[in-house]
């Protein structure tokens, strides 16, 4: 039996699903909170509450791409090594909890910057500390969803570049740039990824690999995978 015609349509999808929020998230975020002191940035928190929630809500449709692909992934690759599929499927999942978490420090901010504008001055600390605490758990759980994406990904783009289910090129950029985010991450957390010129270097991979998903979808969806391969063929 050929594999499923609809899978690769379907991980396209997912793809594009992944490229355009990764667009949407960040600016919709920075819009909302602001890139001042947590004082400024309850005050701009309860004045773009919508704004805050329309990109939880990106988030958590992320999130559900996220699982969605990776099974898909792990459909189509696990028949080339199903522990590698595995350990894959594993990480990525685990991303997408990371990223469920992350975005629960988000939604605690909101309640936060509304009590904060109520109360009004003096600046009451204990606000101030909760969001400080709440812009802490996503920040770390952001991080760390980053991480698992580049532990998982690699793998599956290893796989990929076996298979030749589709052309090595786009597995080596997948491959390539996905492996340079725990670096990433670890600079991150290690308090290098602040200053300007810092930020820009951690910013690389990720920027570099933004249009990699949206390439990827439309591979997908236009072109499907090599049947040829028979790890695909289900035989």
């Amino acid at each position: 039996m050929n594999l499923d015609k609809n899978i690769p349509k379907l991980l396209g999808f997912a793809y594009l699903v992944q490229f355009i929020a990764s667009l949407l998230s960040d600016p919709l975020r920075s819009a909302a909170i602001g890139t001042g002191n947590m004082s400024e940035n309850l005050v701009s928190i309860a004045d773009n509450v919508l704004l805050l929630r329309f990109n939880i809500i990106i988030d958590l449709v992320t999130a559900l791409g996220i699982i969605v692909m990776t099974v898909l992934l792990y459909v189509v690759l696990q028949k080339e090594n199903k522990i590698i599929a595995l350990v894959a499927l594993s990480f990525w999942l685990i991303e997408a909890v990371f990223l469920v978490v992350s975005s629960i420090g988000t939604n605690a901010l909101i309640p936060l910057g509304l009590e904060y504008v109520q109360v009004g001055a003096p600046d009451p600390s204990y606000l101030l500390t909760l969001g400080t605490l709440f812009s802490g758990i996503h920040e770390f759980s952001y991080a760390i969803h980053i991480l698992f994406f580049g532990l998982g990904g690699p793998l599956w783009y290893y796989l990929f570049y076996r298979t030749k289910q589709i052309p090595r090129y786009l597995s080596l950029w997948g491959l390539v740039l996905i492996a340079l985010m725990p670096i990433d991450v670890l600079l991150y957390l290690l308090g290098f990824g602040f200053e300007f010129i810092g930020r820009i270097i951690v910013l690389l991979p990720l920027i570099a690999y933004l249009p990699f998903e949206g390439v990827m979808g439309l591979w997908f969806i236009f072109k499907g995978l090599d049947a040829t391969d028979s790890t695909i063929t289900g035989e």
